[in-house]
Parts: C-alpha cells; structure tokens; sequence
C-alpha cells in the first residue's frame, strides 16, 4: 500500500512549520518578519497546499496548479512557489512506495516521476508560475513562462537548470536534496530540530549562489552572500549550541534592511526536512 497521505501531509507541514520557527538569516520567522511578510502566512499557505500537493494519484502540474492557486487565496501573495515546485514531485513518488520509506527508494521513484513529466504538467506548472510572479522573474530565451509551453515540464526546467537551484533538481532528480540536505540532517542529527534546520539552511546558502538573490539583486550580490554565509556557518558551527548567535541575528537584520531574502536556501531547506521527516534513514 501507498504511504498514507496523512503521514506524508505531516511530515511536510513540520518542515514548514520549522522553516519559520527558526531564526534563518534573511527569511521570515515567528520572531523576525521581513520582506512585507509574516510567519503566519508562511503556515496559512503550508496548510492551504497541502490538500492539493498530497491528492492520491493526482498529475504533478495539477498538483502545483492547485496549491499554489490555494495559497494565494488565504496569503495573498506569493510565499511558497519553491516550496511548491519541489514537494510536487516528492509527493506524487511517494504514491508508489510503501511505508516504511527508504531514501534511496524515494530518490529512485522521484526520478521515474520527473521522466514521466508531460506537456500537461508544463502548461498547469506555467500558470501557477505566472500567477505566482516570483520577485525578479525575468524572460527565458526558451520556454519561457510567460508564454504557452511546447515541451514536458523537466525538459523546460532542464533548460532553467543553471540559473535556477529548483529547476536543477528536476533535471538532476533533487540530487541536491537527497545528497546535500540529507547529509547536512545527518551531520547534526542528534541536535534540536531548530539546530538541524539552520545547518541545512547554511549548508545551501554557503554552497552556491541563492537563485532568489540573483533575480532580485543579480550575481555578484548572491555570490558575496554565499561568501558570507561560508564564514558565517563556519563560525556557528563554532560557537556554542544555540539556534541563534548575536552574529546571525545582526546579519538577518542587516539583509532585511537591504532587502535580500536567501528564499530558494530555504525551499531546499523545507524539502529537506519533509524527506527527512518521512525516511527511515536519511
């Protein structure tokens, strides 16, 4: 039998519950919000995608289409896309595994998943995008959003892949959360869940430019960032066990005040922490 959609549905909803629990330099949390946003958005959305993303059977654009149709009814305003995009394709591979879930089983279904992406899930993908409007969307040179789609959905992310950490994982079969986020979750493991959150976090952040930032701000602004982040988590890891540090949480206000938001970090982030909540082992 399937995983039970309710089990699944939990471990999502804790993922993005701890998203926003946690103080995350440059993200909204229950303690600092920012970006015209607040953490209780954050959860109001979690709940209002979940229906749609974890619906038995359901194609993977509809999933999409659906939660993030249902998000900007109760946020209004975009605040879980990434979220959205990445958990769609976890969720709808779990529909052929049984409990209890092995990651390595869950990466082999995610891929058989992403190959069976059609022309159907890109053009319910691509209004869900649109609706969205992401900060910073720009025009592709191919397949571009704002126009009908005329190839499968991970063809056209493949196309994204280098300038976009999301559309990356479609085309390398979320490689970067089964491989980095995962082992970031091991590596701290028997810590407090808000320890294991901000690890994963900074893992990404400091691993490769944060997509979000490159819309909105551009390159060399994400790459000084990523630079930044390597010190900071390096630093952290340091410093005696707490969620936050008075450094992290000077560096927080000082990227909210220039308005820069790492928002991909913690869409990896949030799929990390719903495998994880799912697995066996991570």
């Amino acid at each position: 039998m399937p995983v039970p959609d309710d089990i699944a549905r939990a471990a999502f909803l804790r993922a993005c519950r701890l998203d926003v629990e946690t103080p995350k330099p440059g993200n909204v949390s229950a303690d600092s919000a920012g970006h015209g946003m607040t953490a209780a958005q954050f959860i109001a959305s979690a709940e209002a995608a979940a229906a749609p993303l974890f619906t038995p059977r359901a194609a993977v654009g509809e999933r999409i289409l659906g939660a993030v149709t249902r998000t900007l009814e109760v946020a209004g305003c975009n605040t879980n896309l990434g979220i959205v995009l990445l958990a769609a394709p976890l969720a709808a591979a779990l529909d052929d595994l049984s409990p209890p879930v092995d990651a390595l089983e869950w990466r082999a279904a995610t891929e058989r998943v992403l190959e069976q992406l059609d022309l159907s899930d890109a053009r319910a993908a691509y209004r869900a995008i649109a609706a969205a409007n992401p900060g910073g969307l720009g025009d592709a040179p191919e397949q571009s959003v704002r126009a009908e789609p005329s190839v499968g959905l991970r063809a056209a992310m493949s196309l994204a892949a280098e300038r976009d950490s999301i559309a990356r994982q479609y085309a390398n079969g979320f490689r970067d959360i089964f491989e980095t986020g995962l082992a970031a979750v091991r590596d701290l493991s028997a810590k407090p869940d808000g320890i294991v959150t901000l690890n994963v976090f900074l893992t990404f952040l400091a691993g490769w430019p944060d997509s979000h930032i490159v819309r909105k701000q551009g390159v060399p602004v994400a790459q000084s960032v990523t630079r930044e982040a390597r010190l900071r988590h390096a630093q952290w890891r340091a410093a005696p066990s707490g969620v936050q540090t008075p450094r992290l949480s000077a560096w927080d206000a000082e990227l909210k005040a220039r308005g820069i938001n790492p928002g991909t970090s913690a869409d990896l982030t949030v799929a990390t922490l719903f495998v994880a909540g799912c697995t066996v082992r991570p």
